[in-house]
């Protein structure tokens, strides 16, 4: 996955982050006197301008559960480009144990056509547009994880460009007729 984002602004917990709770898990232990209970929180946060990030949190009440995973989250945000700030720039799949993902661009006007963990992703994203099918696990951690690997994967043309050491025009440019038939 991508390195979180370090440095300038890193440390505040500015407004601008909006966040999504996602999954709440009660777990319990045994033990000589009965059960104990606890509960686990899978939460997403993004700024819904190309910024995303997840974070689980786990503790003996709801909102101290959810309160660490909002902080794990904005510890481990990471940039996606995005095409006109509303889709992917190409397809990508992503996997994740037996978790996997198939996110489709789209054109303006789909919405996004996500089940569940991964609507909440694009949401906190910032994606309008996107097709995205979730194989295997259903699991919510396994589905975001998944999706943040292919999300990870998405390269916009100028980085591609920049790789290949040619233009962004160049790796844009639609192929003509005439090179199709050769």
């Amino acid at each position: 996955m991508a390195k979180p984002e370090r440095g300038r602004g890193s440390r505040n917990e500015s407004p601008e982050f909006a966040d999504k709770l996602v999954a709440i898990n009660r777990v319990s232990k045994t033990v000589k006197g009965g059960k104990r209970f606890g509960f686990s929180a899978l939460v997403v946060v993004g700024d819904q301008k190309g910024r995303v990030g997840f974070g689980k949190g786990k503790a003996k009440e709801v909102p101290e559960a959810i309160r660490k995973a909002t902080e794990k989250a904005r510890r481990n945000l990471f940039r996606v480009p995005l095409r006109e700030s509303r889709t992917l720039h190409h397809d990508v799949e992503g996997r994740h144990g037996a978790g996997k993902v198939i996110l489709r661009t789209a054109v303006p006007g789909t919405g996004i056509i996500a089940g569940g963990p991964m609507r909440a992703v694009f949401e906190m994203l910032g994606v309008q547009d996107v097709v995205a099918k979730s194989l295997g696990s259903q699991n919510a951690y396994n589905m975001i994880r998944a999706t943040m690997n292919a999300l990870d994967k998405v390269a916009s043309p100028r980085l591609v460009a920049s790789r290949r050491g040619k233009k962004v025009s160049e790796i844009l440019r639609k192929p003509t007729a005439e090179a199709a038939r050769s």
